[in-house]
């Protein structure tokens, strides 16, 4: 089975992504314009009418802006747990509510979306409630780990198993703390509920690569205290400390924040 793969957009001023077939595919966040997401579809031959399913990881505006308009507008279903359900319809960024739409996950409880076997896992974030995503399609294994402080050992025991890894690498340490941000934000980005850095990142990768782990996708990139090229180099760096070079053993890319990403084609 092919599996098609693009980042819409990849940042805190908006995230959306999707994963799927030359027949359907499912979509993970939708925090940009509907608009857009139908553009940047539509640039790469996809049509809207084939997304099955709007799939929510938590309830911050950078990820739900667009899901009441693709929900209740266009008909697609949205699955999160309860809890992101109702925060995403007391949020103030989603101005079309969900009701008709609103699918509702348990974590690591399954479902199937034609092909694909999605399962929610917890993450620790200050959403009010806040999942990665685990979807298996044929024999691999798609992985996506956004918006999180710390990799638990639920988290790490999810990303062993991807064949295909989109995980976060939001900010540079020394950037975060000799920017302009507010003490409180600062540590807020760099609590356990927050983001992880690249630093974070980047070690855990070399010490939990696996042989089946074929690409590393980074995103949700932050605009003021990151670069794509820094944070590209600091898990390329570690990454062959630990003998793996990208390129040979793995494939790695910085995901951009506005800017679509480029369509993969995987398996």
């Amino acid at each position: 089975m092919k599996i098609k793969f693009i980042s819409l957009a990849s940042g805190s001023s908006g995230n959306c992504y999707y994963l799927g077939t030359d027949t359907y595919g499912i979509l993970i966040d939708a925090g940009i314009p509907f608009r857009t997401i139908k553009k940047h579809l539509t640039e790469v031959n996809i049509n809207m009418d084939t997304i099955k399913a709007l799939f929510i990881t938590h309830d911050h505006a950078d990820h739900i802006k667009s899901a009441g308009i693709i929900g209740e507008k266009a008909g697609i279903s949205v699955y999160t747990t309860d809890a992101i359900h109702k925060g995403m319809n007391r949020s103030y960024c989603m101005t079309q509510k969900i009701s008709t739409s609103a699918h509702y996950l348990q974590k690591q409880q399954p479902v199937q979306i034609e092909d694909f076997i999605v399962e929610a896992f917890e993450v620790p974030h200050d959403g009010t409630d806040n999942v990665g995503y685990c979807i298996r399609a044929g024999e691999k294994t798609f992985c996506f780990v956004t918006d999180l402080g710390e990799i638990t050992p639920t988290a790490a025991n999810y990303i062993r198993t991807a064949n295909y890894l989109v995980i976060e690498a939001n900010y540079d340490e020394e950037m975060l703390q000799m920017g302009p941000y507010p003490a409180y934000l600062k540590a807020r980005i760099a609590s356990s509920t927050g983001h992880l850095s690249n630093a974070v990142t980047a070690n855990f990768l070399a010490d939990n690569m696996t042989e089946r782990l074929e690409y590393i996708w980074l995103c949700h990139l932050s605009k003021d205290n990151n670069h794509p090229e820094l944070a590209y180099k600091t898990v390329e760096l570690k990454l062959r400390d630990k003998g793996i070079i990208v390129g040979r053993d793995v494939q790695l890319c910085a995901l951009k924040r506005g800017v679509p990403s480029q369509l993969y084609e995987l398996g």
